[in-house]
């Protein structure tokens, strides 16, 4: 996307609220990777997204500042609740900090550690929405652990699925390349979902949930299979 058609975009679409600016600039001026925040453009399409689906409860992998997580609480019920995991415990303060300057912040319960084993708490199809924006080498297995937690008809918002174009780049790829083509090709083909993708940013997915997951074991998916399937 082209700077000029990026402001075009930016003047044609509602306003982040003033406290969601802050963050999104503070974010930028004092992390190192201030670009992995959501943003203005992603952020009120998460928003409405979240309004659409109406979920009572939501599960966020990644926190990074808080910037999505306060989006996604702007487009929940008052009753409704957000658990987010941030693995970066150096991050903490920053982001209960920036939870507290938003009205939505109290929907917000946020937990440091290992995804995946933060996700152990939880059992049964408790959550309606699922955003994942974590470690890139391990998105299968958060989609793994994130599906027996999804209720039916349920959604997984996933971010970065096309990692700045590099998942179709002639070049030997990283960890982080492969974590995302193994991910991309196991829910284009995953008899659990459904799935579109949104060339936004760094790339959107949006999965639905259509059938219970299978009980007898995880599917995986390595690149070059041909989209074959394997349950373990």
């Amino acid at each position: 996307m082209t700077p000029a058609l990026e402001n075009y975009i930016h003047s044609h679409i509602s306003s982040e609220p003033p406290e969601l600016y802050n963050i999104d600039r503070q974010t930028n001026l004092r992390l190192v990777n201030g670009r992995m925040c959501s943003g203005h453009i992603q952020g009120r399409l998460l928003k409405m997204l979240t309004t659409m689906i109406r979920p009572k409860r939501v599960l966020e992998l990644g926190t990074f500042s808080g910037y999505s997580a306060l989006c996604i609480a702007e487009g929940i019920a008052d009753d409704a609740t957000i658990d987010t995991i941030e693995v970066d415990d150096e991050l903490e303060e920053f982001i209960l900090h920036n939870l507290a300057l938003s009205p939505h912040g109290s929907k917000v319960h946020l937990h440091i550690g290992d995804a995946l084993e933060v996700m152990k708490q939880w059992s049964g199809a408790v959550f309606d929405l699922v955003f994942i924006d974590a470690d890139k080498r391990r998105y299968v297995d958060y989609l793994n652990a994130a599906l027996p937690l999804l209720r039916k008809g349920g959604y997984i918002i996933a971010d970065n699925t096309l990692w700045d174009g590099h998942v179709v780049a002639d070049e030997k790829h990283s960890s982080q390349t492969l974590g995302i083509m193994a991910f991309n090709d196991l829910t284009a083909h995953h008899p659990d979902l459904e799935t579109a993708m949104i060339p936004m940013r760094d790339g959107l997915t949006i999965l639905r949930k259509i059938n219970e997951t299978a009980p007898s074991g995880v599917i995986t998916k390595k690149p070059g299979n041909n989209g074959s399937l394997t349950t373990n």
